[in-house]
């Protein structure tokens, strides 16, 4: 397995090993002490597998406390993960990589990070590993579609729920229900 760390620190990029021969490919889309090794120090705790079809637009969702492992079953999508921590030097600052089937790649976002995702395929089986367990009062959102962030979608006709179109732009984000860097750090040790 390789690793690299993405434009925005704590965000990485993994390229699990894939092993195929004529039955088909097995891939090992978790291995703790393999992860470890490569800088990714979480523990997690919840699975999610989310499915959606082409055009369609998810996030820009947050929990304040939560790390996400991101990995595309089948299909492919334009993922992104934005910098919300207030006290970061990288604050409003979004990275973009194409995860899919093909490719293999996993995306870690940690606690602080805003995540979205659009569909460029048919069908998308996005599976996520996350940090800390759903918590309806830690939820949130940025507008997807938030001019200052200019995100390119690479959709034409963007399917997009009315509870995505009702989050507030960045800046109206009450910066008080958000995690800082420091809180994430004191947390982590």
């Amino acid at each position: 397995m390789k690793s690299r760390a993405a434009e925005l620190p704590g965000v990485l990029l993994f390229e699990p090993s894939c092993h195929e021969d004529a039955r088909g490919l097995l891939i090992e889309t978790f291995k703790e002490p393999a992860y470890r090794a490569l800088g990714l120090d979480a523990i997690f705790v919840q699975d999610n597998l989310s499915v959606s079809h082409r055009d369609v637009v998810r996030g820009l969702h947050y929990q304040r406390r939560q790390g996400k492992l991101v990995t595309v079953v089948k299909g492919e999508i334009q993922d992104i993960a934005l910098d919300i921590r207030p006290d970061s030097e990288t604050f409003g600052r979004f990275v973009e990589v194409l995860l899919s089937g093909e490719n293999h790649l996993q995306i870690y976002i940690p606690p602080g990070f805003a995540h979205g995702f659009s569909v460029l395929s048919d069908d998308a089986y996005v599976w996520y590993k996350t940090t800390d367990v759903y918590r309806p009062e830690e939820e949130g959102g940025i507008r997807w579609d938030d001019p200052d962030l200019a995100i390119d979608w690479k959709v034409s006709s963007p399917i997009v729920s009315e509870r995505d179109r009702r989050h507030p732009l960045l800046r109206e984000v009450d910066r008080g229900r958000l995690i800082t860097r420091k809180a994430i750090e004191t947390r982590s040790r």
